[in-house]
């Protein structure tokens, strides 16, 4: 096991009156900028122009935030509801990154089809990106401790110590917890690594994206057993719920591509 790992660093790296500039902003910002650049060079691999990458950048980044704030605020309904001006706070920390996917998905198939690129292939790229990006967001999680995941009620783990870290509970100051943010950066890392495998070996568009998707929703699923969020149903939470949904729709539609590259030479080669 891990050993016991002590943070004590104050999530806010600078104070401009009522706004805060945390590592946990800087680490998404980071994110982005290094998503971006990966996506921008796995596009033109593809025979993709990478100017596009760099103009739905901005509509991605605009949709995921508001998709991934809106997704935490509706989980976590019972912090906001009281105290609705706290929902615009979002520099604070905060947001659930399958919402956040989702509706950047959205924006990549919105502007694939006005500018006509070709979506599978677009995405392919954007995957490569979206998973370092999220590696790299994970780093300012560790700090801000948001995502910290439950206790492990061992002598290893994660103890925050600063007051001005974020724990989703107030009991988890001081004790051990599980460190659920280094848990799915080690995974985004090795699902970066399996995406270039895919890319090498899959000839068929939208390989890479759905993979990403299939494999990235079995990781969630599993890691988000350390964690304690409202359950939604059938003693899941919110976030297990949209991985099984998100899997199960990967897993078919890579399958139904799979088929309809290989009816072709299906056809071609019968007698």
């Amino acid at each position: 096991m891990l050993p016991l790992i002590e943070i004590d660093i104050d999530p806010v790296i600078a104070q401009f009156g009522p706004f805060a500039l945390r590592w946990y902003s800087l680490m998404i910002m980071a994110g982005i900028y290094g998503g971006t650049l990966a996506a921008a060079r796995f596009a033109g691999d593809r025979g993709i122009d990478q100017d596009h990458v760099y103009s739905v950048a901005v509509w991605v980044v605009v949709a995921g935030i508001i998709g991934a704030r809106l997704t935490h605020v509706i989980d976590r309904w019972d912090l906001y509801r009281d105290h609705p001006e706290r929902v615009f706070l979002i520099y604070q920390g905060g947001i659930a990154i399958w919402g956040g996917l989702v509706a950047g998905g959205i924006a990549v198939w919105a502007y694939a089809r006005r500018n006509g690129v070709p979506f599978w292939r677009f995405a392919d790229a954007i995957s490569h990106g979206a998973i370092l990006g999220q590696a790299i967001g994970r780093i300012g999680c560790i700090v801000n401790g948001d995502v910290a995941g439950r206790p492990t009620g061992a002598d290893w783990g994660f103890v925050y110590l600063h007051p001005g870290a974020l724990l989703p509970k107030l009991s988890y100051f001081g004790v051990p917890t599980h460190p659920y943010p280094l848990y799915e950066l080690v995974w985004d890392v090795a699902l970066f690594g399996l995406l270039f495998v895919v890319a090498r070996r899959v000839r068929i568009d939208g390989a890479v994206f759905l993979t990403y998707a299939a494999v990235y929703s079995m990781a969630r699923f599993v890691l988000t057993m350390v964690r304690e969020e409202g359950v939604w149903a059938f003693g899941l939470q919110q976030a297990q719920i949209v991985s099984l949904a998100t899997f199960a729709l990967a897993a078919w539609t890579l399958a139904r591509r799979a088929r309809l590259a290989a009816a072709p030479a299906t056809v071609a080669d019968a007698p």
